[in-house]
């Protein structure tokens, strides 16, 4: 049986869009909590030792919107919280990247314009969401982090980019 144009739609935007939509949910759902329901210090004090860790990372400094991050400045347990914090934007972002090239790849099928307008939807989407964190308690929007988000989202399109352009070029040679 045939699916009608309606039925493929809905099909398309369940398998291709409804994905980007959950995933950006979540991300917006993140932002929307209070730092202290994120705080990651607690759990990191209970499982490291403080001073083995102070004297590896006690030369360390990180400029970071318009402040250092050391050990000095934030605690072993806020610098390491700061890297983690840190690496969750690029990873969150680069799923949010590569999930929107493939939605616009298997919807738009122009590779150029695919590529452009994920970049632009990620970066974005990025700083709506950073923006959002002004409403949000004990949370402060940086163009450092949007900056972050949106290199995470950029790595996630390249990666989709390879990731289609091999699985054309597999899909070309089994033929």
């Amino acid at each position: 049986m045939k699916l009608n144009i309606k039925q493929n739609k809905t099909k398309c935007f369940l398998r291709y869009w409804l994905p980007v939509l959950i995933w950006a949910t979540v991300i917006f759902s993140l932002s929307s909590q209070p730092y202290q329901k994120q705080d990651l210090r607690p759990l990191i004090e209970k499982h490291i030792d403080q001073e083995q860790i102070h004297e590896k990372l006690q030369n360390i400094a990180v400029p970071y919107a318009g402040k250092e991050v050391s050990v000095q400045t934030v605690g072993v347990s806020g610098f390491i919280e700061f890297f983690i914090r840190k690496g969750a934007h690029l990873t969150e972002y680069f799923i949010l990247g590569f999930l929107i090239f493939r939605a616009l790849h298997y919807t738009w099928l122009k590779q150029i314009t695919t590529t452009i307008a994920s970049i632009l939807l990620t970066s974005l989407y990025a700083a709506s969401d950073e923006y959002h964190q002004v409403f949000t308690a004990n949370r402060s929007p940086h163009v450092e982090d949007v900056i972050l988000d949106s290199t995470g989202g950029l790595i996630g399109i390249i990666a989709a980019f390879v990731f289609y352009a091999w699985m054309k070029n597999v899909s070309i040679k089994m033929n």
